[in-house]
């Protein structure tokens, strides 16, 4: 009689377990988290891609993409600044699921699960209006500055590194407004940045800025997903292609273009 007890007594326990095993995976969220959650992560001064509006909320051109995507897929979106040199660690932990904002494709091909190259973009750089410097071979024995762990530091240490060795000083900043805050009180001699940094300043400002030439080097926008979630990025790709297709992405561009963003410079969808 014991002998049954206790064969009983660890048939029911085994049961128990599997039943609270079952409950755990049940409600347990998939791989790379809630399905319906997406989580953008963005530089909040970082326009026209990300920035905080005069009302306070986080607004851009590609927040308003990344919630159009959101929207026809049925996800949940946030918006989520992130210190833009903490980014790898923000995907990796999953606290967001995608970076998204002027994110550079080039160079990372192998760090990111990434959607289709959507835009078109240089790194260039800007000088106060009335500065002496007229090309690049300008800028040996300036100061320049750029933003932390940006594309155009990528391209200054790697591609122009001999560009770059003419300097003063090649100084990092961890946003682009403050860099031209620099720039404007002569604490900094240029600024390299993106296109559409540079065309957002220039617009803001006709009389304090201008572009040198040539540009530094071209590249290509994405959205940078964490490696693994290569569905997500696709769905993304697709998504976009379709806001394409339906004029949503022109109009945006147009709602845009005062602040440097062209539709010209627009690739995903026009590679054939």
């Amino acid at each position: 009689m014991k002998t049954k007890r206790l064969l009983a007594g660890i048939a029911a326990l085994a049961l128990s377990i599997t039943t609270l095993s079952a409950c755990s995976d049940s409600s347990s969220p998939a791989e790379g988290g809630d399905d319906n959650a997406f989580v953008v992560g963005f530089d909040s001064a970082y326009p026209p891609y990300g920035y905080v509006a005069d009302d306070g909320s986080y607004t851009g051109f590609d927040l308003e993409l990344a919630e159009e995507v959101a929207q026809r897929n049925g996800w949940e979106f946030t918006a989520e600044p992130i210190d833009w040199d903490a980014k790898d660690a923000q995907l990796n932990s999953g606290a967001i699921d995608a970076i998204w904002n002027g994110f550079t494709y080039e160079g990372r091909e192998n760090d990111y699960a990434f959607s289709g190259l959507y835009m078109l973009n240089e790194q260039v750089v800007v000088v106060k209006a009335d500065s002496d410097i007229d090309s690049l071979e300008g800028l040996a024995g300036k100061k320049v500055m750029t933003q932390v762990d940006s594309a155009a530091l990528e391209v200054l240490e790697g591609g122009q590194k001999e560009l770059a060795g003419t300097f003063a000083s090649l100084e990092t900043i961890a946003d682009y407004n403050n860099a031209f805050m620099q720039l404007e009180s002569g604490m900094v001699d240029a600024v390299a940045c993106d296109l559409s940094i540079a065309a957002f300043q220039m617009s803001a400002n006709p009389d304090k800025y201008r572009q040198v030439e040539p540009a530094l080097s071209s590249e290509h926008y994405a959205v940078g997903f964490k490696l693994g979630d290569e569905d997500r990025a696709a769905t993304v790709t697709e998504t976009l292609k379709e806001m394409d297709k339906d004029g949503f992405v022109k109009e945006l561009c147009e709602k845009y273009a005062d602040q440097g963003i062209s539709y010209d410079n627009w690739v995903l969808g026009k590679e054939n």
